[in-house]
């Protein structure tokens, strides 16, 4: 479970600046790919968990491959942000990183174009390691761009649905929502108004809400964000147009974008006791698997249900699916010990045992598809939800890019300007949206 330690970095990377590894040094995984693993070497590795359980995970993950490989020693060092190891990837040198770790998928394709991590293809082809049936879908795919592969995942995250099961029994709903529509319906059921305000809302659907962001709304349409040529696709797919469309839609009828928000207000945050699906203030809450452990902590006084988030009905099918991301692992490019690193790299991220170890201890979601297969994960017959979501072949996640998530900041504009009726006509606000992704790209290239 990333705490909030791990969130906030994770929303302060997203925001960081444009410049993030555009002057990163560049390095092929050949060049410096010469170090005798059976010699005694030291590596450092740098991570950004934060919180005391997470940092002692980390250690016990680290100890597992020193005990398996007794040459290699590995220092540890915690709480680094995406800006610090990129100045310590540009400036290289003994104490710089020779492995990373970063909460920002988003930044693969900043990582990987640059050149700041090496391309792990040619150590996966040499040890007969294929990504595509070793990692889940999703994750196979954040960490890579261009056909670059310079990053791992170690651990991922993935959304689904949280339901109030008393207020559900109440409402007479039988079961979670599978569909739009059920969903729909669910929510506007459940709420219960009183006066100007609400007594319980059914789901908070803003954008501004609590995990309820455009991407992750869309991970349940399944988009296509570029097409072949890397041009944004956003005003081109109509699942872009569907998705804005129903979330307005869910906008108007539970009350409004001016009232949800004066609600909202007055609802506690994200990281707190107080969390409105924590008090049953709001009955259905889209979140990571986290939330599960954070809303038992605070002894509900209902019973609290999992299931993945509805599809649009035209999908039915692909129930089952959710958004997915996670942390990722890499090798740094100005590394003399790569081939060191790499092994270190690999026992974190393809060994079952290591991998379903660090999934106990820090109850996020394993990202093997052995690992979320092993009978020694240990949690709350609900978390299998999100186990479940993870292999799910359908479940999506939002695609590399050059300049990290900053396509993802002006759909997320677009997403806000839209339901609070600063944008009326979705089409130009979709084409404009488009051309602003194109520009950007363009001048990060």
């Amino acid at each position: 479970m990333p705490g909030m330690s791990r969130k906030v970095a994770l929303a302060l990377a997203a925001t960081a600046s444009l410049t993030l590894l555009a002057t990163a040094c560049t390095g092929q995984s050949q060049s410096a790919a010469s170090d005798d693993t059976s010699k005694e070497t030291t590596l450092n590795f740098w991570h950004a968990w934060s919180a005391p359980g997470e940092v002692a995970a980390v250690k016990a993950l680290v100890a597992g491959f020193e005990k398996a490989h007794p040459n290699i020693h590995v220092n540890v060092v915690d709480n680094m942000t995406d800006d610090k190891i990129n100045q310590a990837l540009r400036a290289g040198g003994d104490k710089a990183p020779d492995v990373i770790s970063s909460f920002t998928t988003t930044n693969v394709g900043r990582f990987c174009s640059s050149g700041a991590l090496v391309d792990l293809n040619p150590f996966f082809k040499k040890d007969k390691i294929d990504p595509e049936t070793t990692f889940p879908k999703a994750m196979n795919e954040y960490t890579q761009y261009g056909g670059d592969r310079c990053a791992v995942p170690l651990l991922g995250d993935a959304y689904g649905l949280y339901y109030n099961k008393t207020a559900f029994e109440k409402a007479g709903i039988a079961a979670p929502p599978k569909t739009w529509s059920e969903f729909e319906a669910d929510a506007k059921k459940l709420t219960i108004t009183q006066g100007n305000t609400y007594k319980q809302l059914g789901l908070m659907p803003d954008y501004h809400g609590w995990e309820t962001t455009t991407e992750h709304y869309l991970g349940q349409f399944s988009p296509t964000y570029f097409d072949s040529s890397g041009k944004s696709n956003v005003a081109k797919d109509p699942a872009f147009a569907q998705a804005f469309t129903l979330q307005k839609k869910l906008v108007d009828e539970l009350g409004g974008y001016k009232k949800l928000e004066t609600y909202r207000a007055t609802l506690g945050d994200e990281w707190g006791a107080k969390h409105p699906f924590h008090t049953g203030q709001v009955a259905m809450q889209l979140d990571g698997e986290w939330r599960l452990g954070m809303a038992l902590d605070t002894k509900p006084k209902f019973e609290i249900g999992v299931a993945p988030l509805p599809v649009p009905d035209d999908q039915a099918d692909t129930y089952g699916k959710g958004y997915i991301t996670g942390t990722i692992a890499g090798v740094a490019a100005t590394s003399k010990k790569q081939n060191a690193a790499w092994e270190l790299v690999k026992y974190m991220t393809t060994d079952t045992d290591a991998v379903v170890n660090f999934s106990n201890a820090i109850h996020n979601v394993p990202s093997t598809l052995a690992a979320l297969k092993s009978p020694k994960l240990k949690f709350d017959p609900r978390f299998k939800t999100f186990l479940d979501i993870a292999a799910n072949p359908n479940s999506t996640t939002a695609p590399a890019s050059i300049n990290g998530g900053t396509y993802l900041t002006t759909i997320q504009q677009l997403g806000f300007d839209y339901e609070s009726g600063k944008v009326k006509d979705l089409k130009a606000g979709l084409e404009k949206a488009a051309q602003q992704i194109d520009t950007d790209i363009a001048q990060a290239k």
